[in-house]
């Protein structure tokens, strides 16, 4: 009997933490597309109130209001990005609440990486932060610091 409801427990455990990601897995592939295609009401949608987002550049660091008025500009004129994801890894929380994860992009900056947390809002999911990152190789690296010097 206890090991049959032990396999029940586990059955039903796994099967919420793929339907966790399912969902999870269309909500940031569709906040992807809803920037490729200038969605900029159902882009902001999908993240929280408090939601932070961190670009490529140094200065690159937004609340949900500054990244919407610095986006605007470029969903008015549909002239956004389209980033790609090729892969995608998600950890969540002991309460199952909160999710995280990292993902590798196919953009014109070449290989880029995105990490992101999102959380459960009112029995929905949404994103609540997303750092963007160019990939460089460590061999490169000094390089890359001689170059940004320049500048």
């Amino acid at each position: 009997m206890r090991l049959l409801f032990a396999l029940v427990f586990i059955i039903l455990y796994f099967q919420g933490y793929s339907q966790n990601e399912g969902a999870l897995n269309n909500l940031i592939d569709q906040w992807h597309m809803d920037a490729a295609s200038a969605a900029f009401d159902t882009y902001f949608d999908a993240t929280t109130q408090n939601f932070v987002f961190l670009g490529t550049a140094p200065e690159e660091r937004w609340t949900r209001e500054e990244f919407q008025d610095f986006c605007k500009p470029y969903f008015d004129k549909k002239s956004t990005w389209d980033f790609k994801p090729s892969s995608r890894a998600w950890n969540f929380s002991a309460d199952g609440n909160t999710a995280w994860f990292d993902e590798d992009l196919v953009t014109w900056m070449e290989g880029c990486r995105g990490t992101g947390i999102c959380s459960k809002v009112g029995g929905e999911w949404k994103l609540s932060y997303y750092n963007l990152h160019v990939l460089i190789e460590n061999e490169k690296i000094k390089e890359f610091i001689s170059l940004r010097k320049k500048y």
